[in-house]
């Protein structure tokens, strides 16, 4: 059996969720929940209407703050929290639903292939990398938010599973990067519409790491990966 055929499951026609994606869908929906409840007055009192614009401050990823961490050398616990944090406090309700409706469906898709902690590194990893991209090689000052970057990522492994079943069936691989395609067409579609965002560099960034970090973390990747260093 190939390593990238999910395992046999029971006659259960709807195959489950892996639960570190159902974790960090659930921080991300009880977050939205705070911040949507608060700023119509539900809980938290008067107070709470500001919950989302101080947690985009304190959380949100700010390239201001990479940049002076990266020019002194200094890297203080409260930030360095920011490369990940940012990935689950999402500017409105809608981003968030948006990000969590494919982050569900991506998750589900290479959680069936990958074990639950790849899971968490591609998407986490994806996070990290993307922002970082991001900070370093846009104009940007401001703050990134939102899941899409870790998203991405998911798709960057998404492709990586394609991509091997493709050569393993002697079928074009290129395949494989449609769905990418077809969203920076799209991003690109938007920008021209709406106006120019610099988040689509994290988003791509976020699929390369994505796809990278598929070639050590899925079933038997670092074994594949030193046998093929191995030979060329």
């Amino acid at each position: 059996m190939s390593d990238y055929e999910p395992a046999p499951r029971g006659p259960n026609p709807v195959n489950p969720i892996s639960p570190v994606v159902v974790v960090f869908f659930l921080l991300m929906l009880l977050l939205e929940a705070a911040f949507t409840l608060g700023s119509q007055g539900f809980v938290g009192g008067p107070a709470a209407v500001g919950w989302r614009v101080a947690a985009i401050e304190d959380y949100g990823f700010s390239a201001a703050v990479f940049k002076l961490m990266w020019q002194h050398g200094v890297w203080p616990a409260e930030h360095l929290l920011r490369f990940v944090s940012y990935l689950f406090v999402h500017w409105t309700f809608t981003h968030m639903l948006v990000a969590g409706v494919m982050l569900l469906a991506l998750g589900k898709f290479v959680g069936e292939v990958f074990a639950w902690w790849a899971v968490a590194i591609v998407f986490l990893g994806s996070g990290v990398g993307g922002a970082v991209v991001w900070a370093l090689f846009s104009s940007e000052t401001g703050i990134l938010v939102g899941a899409f970057p870790g998203i991405y990522g998911l798709i960057g492994a998404f492709s990586y599973v394609l991509w091997l079943k493709l050569g393993q069936s002697g079928d074009n691989q290129a395949r494989a990067f449609t769905l990418i395609g077809l969203l920076m067409a799209i991003q690109l579609i938007f920008g021209i519409l709406f106006g120019a965002q610099t988040d689509w560099i994290a988003d791509l960034a976020g699929f390369v790491w994505g796809f990278l970090l598929s070639f050590v973390v899925s079933p038997g990747g670092w074994s594949r990966l030193r046998s093929k260093l191995r030979h060329e």
